[in-house]
């Protein structure tokens, strides 16, 4: 994505400037319930080829009216949005009304964002859905291929298919820098109302309940499964396969490497009940104190 959008950067700004712009409503409404408006500029142009093998026309791309962004000729925008300069929207996504993408964002093929959704600048969507009144703000990228390989038969690693979603939920906000990935054999889910600081790393399946606060640093290994009202601390790690109950809180610098069934406070490495973890660090302090002496 990253080649196709210096391409674009080179030759839209010839396409747009050189041929006068003409209007025509979409044939069929969008699921706004609305007529999207198009420039069209006939071109000659030749057709491109994205990173990913797919036909890439630069002519199918045109400057929209609120912002001077560019967007997809199939894609389907509510008259609210506003999409800044230098910001692009791709095929057949699906941008609500008074959604916001700022400049340097780049809105992959068929991806959902819902109303009053603001997108900050340069971050990167692709396979995902975006819900409503969400805030996505700089350097975030989602929806990219997970960390998935395999050893053949010849001691090489292979590249297992990342071939699903990530689904962002209804007023989620996720801070700048955060990397989530796409499913591969599950959809990675952040739920509703769902709070993550900057620098997260949330892999490939993972599934975050509803109401959950991730602090920076946290780290989330594939296929987790994490309940409602969970609060990870600075820096928490977090093994893949795992399950964490709802309504668990663990302390920053926390591993967690295996599930957490019962509601309550945790900490340390391995993560243990808290009062066991300060009755540790107590006897690790005591020593050291007989130690010195």
């Amino acid at each position: 994505m990253a080649v196709t959008l210096k391409r674009l950067s080179s030759i839209c700004p010839f396409v747009f400037r050189n041929f006068p712009a003409q209007k025509f409503p979409l044939s069929t409404p969008s699921r706004f319930s609305t007529f999207c408006n198009f420039s069209v500029s006939p071109t000659n142009q030749t057709t491109l080829c994205s990173e990913t093998g797919a036909e890439f026309d630069p002519r199918e791309f045109l400057r929209w009216q609120n912002g001077g962004g560019y967007f997809h000729e199939s894609a389907c925008i509510d008259p609210t949005v506003l999409i800044e300069i230098g910001a692009i929207v791709h095929s057949k996504s699906v941008l609500g009304a008074n959604a916001h993408v700022g400049s340097g964002t780049v809105v992959g093929p068929s991806v959902t964002i819902g109303q009053f959704t603001k997108i900050g600048y340069n971050t990167a969507l692709s396979n995902c859905t975006v819900g409503d009144s969400c805030v996505i703000h700089n350097g975030v990228c989602i929806g990219q291929d997970g960390f998935g390989f395999f050893v053949d038969e010849d001691g090489n690693m292979v590249k297992k298919p990342q071939m699903l979603n990530a689904r962002i939920g209804n007023h989620v906000e996720i801070g700048a820098n955060t990397c989530i990935d796409r499913g591969s054999w599950r959809d990675t889910v952040i739920g509703d109302h769902s709070k993550i600081d900057n620098l997260v790393q949330i892999g490939h399946n993972v599934v975050i309940g509803k109401s959950c606060m991730l602090c920076g640093q946290v780290g989330i290994a594939g296929s987790v499964t994490i309940g409602d009202y969970v609060v990870l601390g600075g820096r928490v790690a977090v093994r893949d396969h795992v399950s964490i109950a709802s309504k668990v809180r663990l302390a920053a610098n926390s591993c967690v490497t295996k599930d957490i069934r019962a509601p309550g406070d945790y900490g340390g490495f391995p993560a243990v009940p808290i009062h066991v973890w300060r009755r540790q660090i107590a006897i690790q302090c005591q020593c050291l104190k007989k130690g010195k002496s």
